[in-house]
């Protein structure tokens, strides 16, 4: 599977950015996929997770109510709409898929995933 982020960029504090990351090489219907970030100096953290037909995500406390995640399999890509943003969500974001999965389950942990993009930047200004 191959993994292509981006809509990342520079915004201000309160704005919005929307990231898209498309996939080809295998069946993405049949990927859990997730959305991780990495802020400079801190670990990778999961921000949000959905299953095969998106019946069911999982968003991070720090996502909740601001971010959401969502796909169009038909289009072979994984959405996520921020808003709100805060200083704190600076930091590389980057898509993961999970081809090992089972529909209708969501995966947390990072090592669950084993294809990932190249990660995309998101620059929040206070």
């Amino acid at each position: 599977v191959q993994l292509q982020a981006s809509g990342g960029g520079l915004v201000q504090a309160g704005g919005s950015l929307k990231l898209s990351c498309t996939a080809s090489g295998r069946t993405f219907s049949r990927c859990a996929m997730g959305w991780f970030r990495q802020a400079p100096g801190k670990g990778r953290e999961l921000v949000a997770a959905i299953s095969w037909g998106g019946s069911r995500k999982f968003h991070a406390d720090s996502a909740k109510g601001r971010f959401t995640i969502s796909r169009d399999n038909a289009e072979n890509t994984v959405y996520l709409q921020m808003n709100s943003l805060k200083s704190e969500d600076t930091a590389v974001y980057y898509c993961a898929a999970d081809t090992s999965s089972v529909s209708g389950a969501v995966y947390v942990r990072d090592f669950e995933y084993d294809y990932w993009g190249q990660g995309t930047l998101v620059t929040v200004s206070s």
